[in-house]
């Protein structure tokens, strides 16, 4: 039989923070706000869950994380922390972490609203994931559950509500844009099923043994954060020379 594999699981992409760990058989979690807050409630979080379940951090087999897309400060934070206590776990021997897309996180959690445990001899469903990116546009990815996995059919886009073009149609609709961008999705996706949902910390423990098993648990060294938008914001020189440019557009020209 198996050994039952410990994993600790957080995601920061979003408002919303969520931590859960595993002992392969019981599940912990906490969830509260996340944003700038993320910052200095994850880690005490973290450690408040592993006492609660009764073990240490140097048991785990991998700490599984959010990595993207989603809020920069957010995933920039998950990432940090996720090598931080893996760099400092086994008396700096270090543990592997897990980095997971956090749409596939979304897509897991609608699925597992809707059907509960996921098992091999379930019919495949297909799931569109959306997850709102803020400035008027959206995140969006495409999976398929069959066999006990979860499959990515495409990469993460980044794309406005009403643009979306599913390249099939997709059995089930996750994520958390249908109050916000309400009326501004495609007609053709109106009558699907919908699922509010976001990348809880349970749906990375969900999905965390498959992953693990399929080799994709690395050295703390090599995880990274998962940027679809590559740019949020101008630096000061940008700032300067776009200003700069708009100034001399304004100038009458030479006669």
């Amino acid at each position: 039989m198996p050994k039952p594999l410990k994993f600790l699981a957080f995601d920061t992409s979003t408002d919303r923070l969520s931590v859960a760990v595993t002992d392969g058989a019981r599940v912990w979690q906490h969830s509260g706000p996340g944003g700038a807050q993320a910052s200095a409630t994850l880690i005490p979080a973290i450690m408040a869950l592993l006492a609660g379940s009764g073990m240490a951090l140097g048991e785990l087999d991998a700490i599984a994380f959010g990595r993207g897309p989603g809020s920069f400060t957010g995933l920039r934070t998950a990432c940090a922390v996720a090598q931080g206590l893996a760099f400092g776990a086994n008396h700096g021997a270090g543990i592997a972490v897990l980095p997971i897309d956090t749409l596939m996180a979304v897509a897991e959690e609608a699925r597992f609203q809707r059907d509960g445990a996921l098992a091999e001899s379930d019919a495949p469903l297909s799931v569109l994931a959306l997850l709102d990116a803020r400035m008027d546009e959206m995140y969006v990815q495409s999976y398929e559950f069959r066999s006990g996995l979860c499959i990515s059919i495409k990469g993460c886009e980044l794309i406005r509500p009403e643009n979306l073009v599913p390249g099939a149609a997709p059995q089930l609709l996750a994520g958390n844009v249908f109050g916000v961008y309400a009326g501004r999705l495609p007609a053709a996706l109106a009558a699907l099923e919908c699922r509010e949902a976001y990348p809880t910390a349970t749906a990375l423990l969900r999905l965390a043994p498959a992953l693990a098993a399929a080799g994709q648990c690395i050295d703390a060294a090599q995880a990274l954060p998962l940027y679809v938008r590559d740019k949020v914001a101008q630096t000061t020189d940008e700032r300067a020379q776009a200003k700069a440019a708009a100034q001399a557009a304004t100038l009458p020209l030479p006669s």
